[in-house]
């Protein structure tokens, strides 16, 4: 930034302050300070007054989880909707404005007139010749300058703050979450713990730590949470409150998580359940301190060999249950810590990807999900839902006790226990080989026999409901249940009766909620009292296409909400707006339709033609969703000046099941097909897109369609593709490690069924490869070997069809790593950009050109002095 646009933007700030202090307004307090002895409030207020874009915020710099708002390419915007300070520092500013010229903008006079009236005649001088150099400013609800960022770009995606699930008190006033963040200019992560007033929407930093996370309350102001400490991998739960009084609950000598308290002696005393892994001998593993053998060979006599991006050990989930007590003198303490499930041969939660889903902590017990144990984990789904009371737990060995559900076999998911502990709600599937089959709603309404109920049940057992709900809340006094499931690209929360038999009068019904999906939903409080102004509300985290965390209270009884914060405002800080959102349907390849997303850039003119972006989901049963990514985001594609169309196709997920399950034994057919009619419609109907410039992308069943589309006609019509771990042979599919799944998709195993394999093979069109093709492929992917990437990479380059590989050695199926996910993101716009005839950025290509003569200019140095040698030493 140059030091005309810095003045340009101070002058701007003092033009503002001059006619606030006028008018009578109270100043920004961002303004006090200048005159700091230490140096340091002065740098940040003067450098916020001047609008330089790179910034940090409190907690929003240093280590975390996730990822910042400071450097990168471009502005940052400041996300977190909160009464924490912006603070911009800047060293050009301090070389800029010494300390003694920064202590005169304090006092009126002549040098304040003097650099008021050229700063503001600058101002003005620059709307003139470029109304494009102030950035836009505005404040958010508690008074604070925010900067929008000029473009939403890959940098300003992975670089915002990412908030958590709000987690409400008992009586719905304070709402504790996590913030995370990356600095792109650090390159460091951090984390903090907030506390939100609900009331205002404003929040303050209760906990600041490297890894801090997992908050949940013991009292209307105390809490617990999970954080790492020292080197050597071990964590500490800790308590505080929202005063800042902090403490040790306990520490461990390796990694816990999953945290869940509930209450069962009124302010005294909580049962704490939490998940760790553990050693044969029952120890809680730590890969620091694991003594390193002397081979690094490995045996194994059964499956799972490997799983998503680890092979397989020894070690095991497990569950500790014990209670959490006040302390008279303060704090507290863990009392009688046990392991649920040493001894019994289980393990839980479920890998990969299982988590507090899969367990609950109870008054009176324990329930937990665990693979059959007489199963191959590898060839079957089948998980069952256990329960342990507290008499059993207190045993030396526990007796299991196994929930019943006659005629389901497959996934058991989401355990919830009651208010009032004596009933559990949850979900099963009826295959025990097909992971995304249909969820049922069961209720276990005596923990004594143990006997489930599935709610809209039908004789054929297809069930009267057709969703897959997902989450499972119990309304204050256990009569409703609040579920959320997926319809038409949307997360959405329905309430039903708790009781199946009066549930099964009429179906779900949906209770209105902001734009987008839900990722969480809360009580806003425990009370029942119909007095109550929280009674019957619920707190729900959300996000959108346009805003990547939101806040906001429902009400099922009025079907009304409003928003408490958005981490974002509704996606301004982006540059984004739901205007830029839109969706089309139309016939598939059968009887029935297809429905996409659509997403324009911000500054959409229709009178202009945009090239086609074109997205393929994976799964294959999944679904784009009117949701946040920071993997695979439309915005990010669209503000590169593309219209960015993602359809959801035979095998999606959210449409009925007629339409998932329509996949089965048919990769390449209906899906496909669908996608051709996508393309076509969209030529005949968008007059704004052009399909002459079009590109495709996919990732793993997208990355396959991708290949798949490569050897057919297509393929033809698009200028270029990507495709992120992909299937280049589906002969290949026994390679993967849930062995369930091609069993199933493929309607069979591959040695009896081989044909079925080989029907939709993508190496059976090698001859038609022809367009130009990204291949992107990670190390760690166990799902889908990187030798699916490699075999069509090579293919590429031998037929001299123009390719480019990028492989991760530390990444799995998904890219999660802040500067590996940067680069992804370069490489996969640089590739598209160049092939739709959207211009590359002129920095970045000037950087590059720089590079390449430095290193020729090097090259050639080195052989004049190569040269040199040899004659002078007539060689």
């Amino acid at each position: 930034m140059t030091l005309f646009s810095s003045l340009l933007r101070l002058s701007f700030h003092l033009f503002a302050r001059f006619f606030t202090s006028e008018m009578g307004e109270a100043q920004d307090p961002r303004w006090d300070g200048y005159d700091d002895d230490d140096g340091s409030g002065g740098e940040e207020a003067l450098a916020a007054a001047a609008g330089l874009s790179c910034f940090s915020m409190r907690g929003c710099s240093g280590e975390g989880k996730h990822l910042d708002g400071c450097g990168g390419a471009g502005a940052a915007p400041h996300l977190d909707g909160t009464n924490s300070t912006t603070a911009i520092v800047v060293s050009e500013l301090k070389q800029l404005f010494p300390r003694s010229r920064r202590r005169l903008l304090l006092f009126p006079g002549v040098e304040t007139t003097f650099f008021f009236v050229c700063f503001t005649t600058l101002f003005f001088l620059a709307f003139i010749i470029n109304p494009a150099i102030a950035s836009p400013v505005w404040r958010d609800s508690a008074g604070n300058m925010t900067i929008m960022a000029t473009k939403f770009t890959p940098e300003v995606m992975l670089s915002a703050p990412r908030r958590s699930a709000a987690v409400p008190n008992g009586n719905g006033t304070l709402a504790l979450y996590t913030v995370s963040t990356y600095s792109f200019g650090e390159h460091k992560r951090r984390s903090e713990v907030r506390v939100l007033t609900i009331a205002n929407g404003q929040s303050s930093v209760v906990v600041e730590g490297s890894g801090a996370s997992e908050p949940n309350w013991v009292g209307e102001e105390e809490f617990v949470w999970v954080e790492g400490v020292g080197e050597k991998g071990e964590m500490e739960i800790k308590w505080g409150d929202v005063r800042g009084n902090k403490g040790v609950v306990k520490r461990f000598e390796g990694g816990v998580g999953n945290v869940k308290v509930r209450e069962v002696e009124r302010g005294r005393r909580w049962v704490l359940g939490f998940t760790v892994v553990v050693t044969p001998a029952g120890k809680i593993y730590n890969p620091v301190t694991e003594e390193k053998g002397l081979s690094s060979g490995r045996v194994y006599d059964g499956l799972f060999v490997r799983h998503w991006d680890a092979w397989s050990s020894e070690n095991k989930n497990s569950i500790r249950y014990g209670f959490l007590r006040r302390k008279e003198e303060g704090g507290f303490e863990i009392e009688g810590l046990v392991d649920a499930l040493y001894g019994t041969g289980l393990s839980s939660p479920v890998p990969p990807f299982g988590g507090t889903g899969d367990f609950d902590v109870g008054p009176k017990g324990l329930v937990f999900v665990a693979k059959d144990p007489k199963l191959d984990p590898a060839m079957y789904t089948k998980t069952d839902l256990y329960y342990l009371s507290l008499k059993e737990l207190a045993q030396e060995k526990p007796k299991l006790r196994l929930v019943e559900t006659p005629g389901l076999e497959g996934y058991s998911q989401s355990p919830v226990f009651s208010n009032d502990g004596n009933k559990i709600a949850f979900t099963r599937m009826r295959s025990k080989q097909y992971e995304s089959d249909k969820t049922r709603l069961l209720l276990v309404k005596d923990l004594d026999e143990l006997k489930a109920e599935e709610f809209y049940a039908t004789e054929d057992g297809e069930g009267g409901w057709d969703a897959r709900p997902d989450a499972i809340l119990w309304s204050a006094d256990d009569k409703t249940l609040y579920v959320t499931a997926e319809h038409r690209a949307r997360n959405l929360i329905f309430q039903l009766p708790s009781i199946p038999c009066e549930a099964g009068k009429k179906l779900p019904s949906v209770i209105p909620t902001t734009d987008g999906s839900v990722s969480d939903v809360r009580l806003l409080s425990t009370t029942v009292s119909a007095h109550s102004p929280v009674a019957g509300r619920l707190f729900v985290t959300s996000t959108s296409l346009v805003d990547n965390s939101c806040y906001s209270i429902v009400n099922p009884s009025q079907s009304t909400f409003h928003i408490v914060s958005s981490n974002s405002k509704q996606g301004k800080s982006f540059g984004l707006s739901r205007l830029s959102v839109d969706d089309i349907t139309f016939k598939g390849a059968g009887d029935y339709d297809v429905h996409a997303l659509v997403m324009r850039p911000s500054n959409f003119d229709p009178k202009k033609k945009y090239p086609l972006c074109f997205l393929i989901h994976g799964g294959p049963q999944g679904a784009w969703a009117d949701s946040w990514s920071t993997r695979w985001n439309p915005a990010v594609f669209a503000e590169q000046g593309y219209v960015v169309v993602s359809p959801n196709p035979t095998g999606s997920t959210g449409y009925g099941m007629a339409l998932q399950n329509g996949i089965k034994g048919d990769w390449g057919g209906k899906p496909y097909n669908d996608l051709v009619n996508a393309f076509e419609y969209i030529q005949d109907n968008l007059e704004y897109v052009d399909t002459d410039r079009a590109v495709a992308l996919g990732a793993s069943y997208g990355g396959y369609m991708i290949n798949w589309i490569q050897g057919h006609p297509l393929g033809r019509k698009f200028k270029a593709l990507v495709c992120h771990d992909g299937v280049f042979s589906t002969s290949n599919q026994w390679s993967t490690e849930e062995l369930f799944f091609p069993i199933h998709d493929f309607e069979g195993t591959i040695y009896e069924n081989k044909d079925g394999y080989q029907k939709w093979d993508p190496a059976n069109h090698l001859n038609e490869w022809a367009t130009p093709e990204l291949i992107i492929h990670s190390e760690l992917d166990y799902r889908l070997p990187v030798t699916e990437g490699l075999a069509a990479f090579n293919v590429l380059q031998a037929k001299k069809v123009p390719s480019r590989l990028l492989v991760f050695p530390d990444e799995n199926h998904w890219v999660l790593k802040p500067e590996n996910s940067l680069v992804w993101h370069k490489t996969v716009l640089g590739w598209i950009n160049k092939y739709s005839g959207i211009e590359d950025d002129a920095g970045a290509q000037v950087q590059a050109d720089q590079a390449n003569v430095t290193k020729r200019e090097t090259e050639r140095l080195d052989k004049e002095t190569f040269a040199n040698l040899v004659s002078k030493l007539a060689l």
